[in-house]
């Protein structure tokens, strides 16, 4: 009775169910990386100079008062506790990358980046410049720490519809998981859409060129005027993407979620990759993060 128990679960764990728990876990190590990466550029001695604790203050501006008056409380605290304050905040996110590196640990790590991420995502980055007029997804609106949250939750260990055929839909249900696609991409959508947005860009580009090789800037640079140029355009094409995963078809997915991994590799170029080659990048921004959300909605079939 054991032995044909033991040979019936075996036969019901398809190939393709056992390629999407892989896949699961290979985002999860993915989203640990970008979280250890996190810690390691928060070590950098840049870091622990005033210009941290200004920029934290930067993000106030434009903000209605009760989202950028702790937002500057916070900035002025850490400027004043300053090198105990950032590397508390490096430590926690090298533990949080760790966490999520080990099985063990993986669901109280992803909790934990949920509340981590939504912190920052408020008292770090402004909420994402949501509520100025002035976010654009080019410049990593509506926040690239709130995505850490989103895929936290997109790659949590569970069970919830295990015939699902992408690995969003194995944790929150298919249903469920293409709302949350929806609801992500459409606000990247109305974000796009604002007047402000293009204005945005070209001045969010003028400030990220500084420090940047010249090869990067000039990337950067015709990306986003290729982007933005066409106003409302890229609106529309983010509202394309944001619907494609109610196409019926299997293949019909997968190439909206290969234009999605094109499209962050753009914005990434715009976003000059996060900074990370100007010795003063905090993070990669939004570009890896959104082709590891894509991904977790790419349709795996028998």
């Amino acid at each position: 009775m054991s032995e044909s128990l033991v040979v019936t679960g075996a036969l019901s764990r398809t190939p393709a169910a056992d390629v999407r728990v892989d896949l699961r876990r290979r985002l999860q190590l993915a989203l640990g990386a970008i979280w250890l990466l996190d810690g390691l550029l928060q070590y950098q001695p840049a870091m622990f100079g005033k210009a941290f604790p200004s920029m934290l203050a930067d993000a106030a501006a434009g903000n209605p008062a009760p989202v950028a008056t702790p937002i500057t409380w916070s900035a002025s605290f850490i400027g004043h506790h300053l090198t105990i304050s950032n590397g508390a905040f490096a430590t926690i996110q090298v533990l949080l990358g760790l966490g999520i590196a080990f099985r063990r640990s993986v669901k109280p790590a992803l909790a934990a980046s949920v509340v981590w991420a939504l912190g920052v995502w408020w008292l770090g980055e402004g909420l994402g410049g949501v509520l100025t007029g002035s976010a654009s997804p080019l410049l990593g609106a509506p926040g690239a720490v709130l995505l850490y949250a989103v895929l936290a939750v997109l790659v949590w260990p569970g069970e919830r519809d295990a015939d699902a055929a992408f690995v969003a839909g194995r944790t929150l249900g298919a249903g469920a998981a293409r709302v949350s696609w929806v609801a992500t991409w459409g606000a990247m959508a109305v974000l796009a859409a604002l007047p402000g947005s293009v204005e945005a860009v070209h001045s969010g580009i003028a400030a990220s060129d500084a420090g940047q090789p010249g090869w990067l800037a000039w990337l950067g640079t015709h990306a986003a005027s290729a982007l933005s140029s066409g106003g409302l355009v890229f609106a529309v094409l983010i509202a394309v993407i944001a619907c494609g995963v109610y196409l019926p078809s299997a293949s019909a997915v997968r190439v909206v979620v290969g234009l999605t991994v094109v499209l962050a590799g753009l914005i990434w170029l715009v976003e000059g990759l996060g900074g990370l080659l100007t010795g003063g990048g905090t993070d990669p921004d939004s570009g890896p993060l959104l082709v590891l959300l894509a991904l977790a909605y790419w349709p795996v079939t028998q």
